[in-house]
């Protein structure tokens, strides 16, 4: 039995890594992807490109526009004179922001009444207006804060700060909010399941579609060994990924891990149990390599698409999320995240893991009884 598994990953192996396109996309794609995705997925908002259009110029307006500026956050990339000009780069899509300060905003000052001014922002990326908006409060509220208290110390002598409630924040796992600490592991998993998948369900096509399928049926090969000859190499493939994948993470972008390596290799053997599973059942029952790639891309998009990759799993409809629970991206984002960022254990994440062997086991077993029919 031991010899006819040798023998059948040693010809995986050479089918394999015969083709160096091959040996590309299995070793130099998950390392752009995690480049790409580490540097170019994020939300957090930096460098807003932000225009002024100053009607006051006073020294009040400007002390406002250096505010915006030094917060780190607005980028000034122009002083504009008329309202055609502030339309137009909110058109072209040359600034996210523009900041009109109105004529009599330092008279208003001055005299103690409220000074009016408005922030224009391209609502077309909502998530990333708000953002701007919160920013541009906070930046408000002290120049205020700053402005009363001059007030009331040139009026009365002094100024007594009043009583009032403020609420202290802290992030846990994540102290700076950096969406790359969030993306970076997850992409461990995607990236595992589209080479996975993708491997492992041309595996028994391509045994079809040149003819040698037959040939294996009459030796003495049984459908377990075959199919186990079939899914190591790419299972030992997917730790090569993840181990890949960790590295760029870890000692590139500087993402944490506080966890255990062993068990994340665990979980990433539970993983690979249920891609390498929908990989043989999508092999088994395709009849050429383009209809098997076809429809591991169908599985794979929705898969991730209802993740918790990207979209909060919480905010879909109930329907969508109870789909879900049949998506073993789902179990190991969370085991993944939590490893890397929160550096729980087994006596958290075992949920995620025994879901996980449950789903793998069931596609496994369907996927060798589905090889059987097909064989048979």
């Amino acid at each position: 039995m031991f010899e006819r598994i040798k023998h059948m990953l040693i010809k995986e192996f050479i089918q394999v890594f015969r083709d160096p396109k091959m040996r590309g996309i299995i070793f130099v794609m998950p390392v752009l992807q995690v480049l790409i995705f580490g540097y170019a997925v994020t939300l957090d908002v930096n460098n807003i490109a932000t225009a002024v259009y100053d009607l006051d110029n006073s020294v009040a307006s400007r002390e406002l526009v250096a505010r915006f500026e030094k917060s780190g956050y607005f980028d000034i990339v122009e002083h504009v004179d008329n309202i055609e000009r502030v339309r137009g780069l909110l058109d072209r899509g040359q600034a996210s922001a523009v900041l009109q300060i109105n004529r009599g905003f330092a008279d208003a000052l001055r005299a103690g009444r409220t000074a009016e001014l408005q922030l224009i922002v391209d609502g077309t990326d909502s998530n990333t207006a708000g953002v701007v908006l919160d920013y541009s409060a906070k930046i408000t509220k002290a120049l205020s804060e700053k402005v009363l208290i001059t007030r009331f110390t040139r009026v009365k002598g002094s100024f007594e700060k009043p009583g009032r409630v403020e609420l202290e924040t802290r992030a846990w796992f994540n102290d700076n909010l950096e969406s790359r600490n969030f993306y970076v592991p997850g992409v461990i998993a995607i990236v595992v399941m589209l080479i996975t998948l993708m491997l492992t369900s041309m595996a028994v096509v391509r045994e079809k579609e040149i003819g040698t399928i037959e040939q294996m049926m009459v030796t003495p090969i049984t459908p377990a060994e075959f199919i186990l000859g079939k899914t190591l190499p790419f299972a030992l493939i997917g730790f090569v990924d993840v181990v890949l994948v960790t590295v760029v993470g870890v000692f590139w972008f500087g993402v944490p891990i506080y966890g255990s390596l062993l068990l994340l290799f665990f979980a990433t053997a539970l993983y690979l149990m249920t891609t390498l599973g929908i990989g043989l059942l999508i092999s088994t029952v395709s009849q050429t390599q383009q209809q098997a790639m076809m429809s591991a891309f169908f599985f794979y998009f929705p898969a991730v698409l209802l993740s918790g990759f990207m979209f909060p799993i919480a905010n879909m409809p109930t329907v969508i999320q109870w789909l879900t629970y049949l998506n073993p991206l789902r179990y190991f984002l969370v085991v993944v995240r939590g490893i890397f960022l929160k550096g729980v254990g087994l006596e958290i994440l075992w949920p995620q893991m025994f879901a996980l062997a449950v789903v793998g086991v069931v596609l496994l077993w369907f996927a060798a009884s589905r090889f059987k029919k097909t064989s048979g």
